[in-house]
């Protein structure tokens, strides 16, 4: 089958942190990106089925691997080479259902049984047999050498892990339930109420997401989304903000949101009081360092956006006494529901196709990734590679 395939190499991965992780050589000759002819999948057992993607979303954490900026951490809960692509809209092979991969490779899913603590409390992503079962190694479908991945022409999954997609449903919104059920699992965890002021910082996916998630299942009495691009602002405006502030403005616009106090600092202000709750989702030093300070004394800050190796100032935290949690992936919620149906519930009334596109071939890849590298900028929120025109 056709499929991009990210191979590790110790001397490339030692070149692309040379270059900075510059785009050209994350893509070029010396890339550990790379599009082939692979061997299909094997089915593991069967409760599996093979999945003929349509489109495979590109996630930043599929950027922060190709560009060498992923954790190091990730790095032993990963088996190579893997397809990449774990944003998958695709139909089952034979019947062609319309389905969406839940790609947490939990116990269930390897064959375990009893199932760990974490799987037992309905939190696959945080499963502690990663290592273990019928599968290699890996935390989901797209970073598992026996899985496949959205990238590729077929990958497999368990019957657990696939979720019909509705016929009103297009492609380019089902592709971001993935993403969606990552922002209603934070919106959920951060749990704000009818009284509070909410920041999310970020407007890429997850920031959009994760606003659209706080608006429908959390209201808050006030919900500001930190955006940089006037495409994420407008988004950012249609999924429910109350307010859509720049960058540069943020203190300023939080403190008259609050009417907090604001101390100039060396390097940075801080806010005296400040917003009850911040979602920070761009993983960046800068985002969550701002996140700190301007989130008022015994709030919470919930981190959503994939960090790396980031530099971050515990001094506010310890000093404020916050809340930092981290929303990572999804699965039972407190309330008895998976995170996925309530993901597939809300997609429909939230127009999720604007966000989609612009849509690259596999063979285009370069590009791809260079585009979406770039997306806020160039008015765009998710890329995708289209892989419909390999099945005609």
């Amino acid at each position: 089958m056709l499929a991009l395939q990210y191979v590790r190499s110790v001397p490339r991965y030692a070149l692309l942190r040379a270059s900075g992780g510059n785009p050209t050589v994350a893509t070029g000759d010396f890339s550990m990106l790379q599009l082939g002819d692979v061997e299909e999948p094997e089915l593991p057992g069967p409760d599996w089925f093979r999945v003929l993607p349509s489109l495979g979303g590109i996630c930043g954490s599929d950027t922060s691997a190709i560009t060498g900026h992923a954790s190091l951490y990730l790095d032993p809960l990963t088996s190579y080479p893997f397809v990449p692509g774990h944003e998958v809209v695709g139909v089952l092979e034979g019947d062609g259902t319309r389905v969406v991969v839940e790609p947490a490779l939990g116990c269930r899913v390897r064959g375990i049984e009893p199932e760990c603590a974490r799987c037992a409390e309905g939190r696959p992503g945080l499963c502690e047999n990663v290592t273990e079962g019928s599968l290699p190694v890996g935390l989901q479908t797209g970073y598992c050498g026996g899985t496949g991945g959205g990238w590729g022409e077929v990958l497999v999954a368990h019957s657990s892990q696939l979720h019909e997609v509705p016929a009103t449903l297009p492609d380019e919104a089902a592709v971001l339930v993935e993403p969606l059920a990552c922002a209603v699992h934070a919106a959920l965890r951060g749990a704000a109420s009818r009284d509070e002021v909410v920041v999310v910082q970020g407007a890429g996916t997850i920031g959009l997401l994760t606003a659209a998630a706080v608006r429908l299942f959390t209201p808050p009495k006030r919900l500001v989304v930190v955006a940089k691009h006037p495409f994420q602002r407008e988004q950012a405006r249609r999924l429910g903000a109350d307010q859509v502030v720049g960058p540069s403005e943020v203190f300023q616009r939080v403190r008259f949101a609050t009417a907090a106090r604001r101390l100039e600092g060396i390097g940075r202000p801080l806010l005296l009081g400040g917003a009850d709750l911040t979602f920070e989702c761009t993983g960046s030093a800068g985002g969550l360092n701002d996140a700190v300070r301007f989130t008022r004394g015994g709030g919470r800050v919930v981190a959503v956006g994939m960090p790396g190796q980031e530099e971050v100032d515990w001094g506010p935290i310890w000093q404020r006494e916050l809340t930092v949690q981290v929303a990572y992936a999804y699965g039972v919620e407190a309330t008895g529901r998976r995170t996925f149906k309530l993901a597939l519930e809300a997609a429909p009334e939230l127009g999720l196709e604007a966000l989609t596109g612009p849509l690259f071939q596999l063979s285009e890849y370069g590009d791809a990734i260079a585009y979406a590298l770039q997306a806020g900028r160039l008015g765009a929120v998710k890329v995708a590679f289209d892989l419909r025109d390999l099945r005609a």
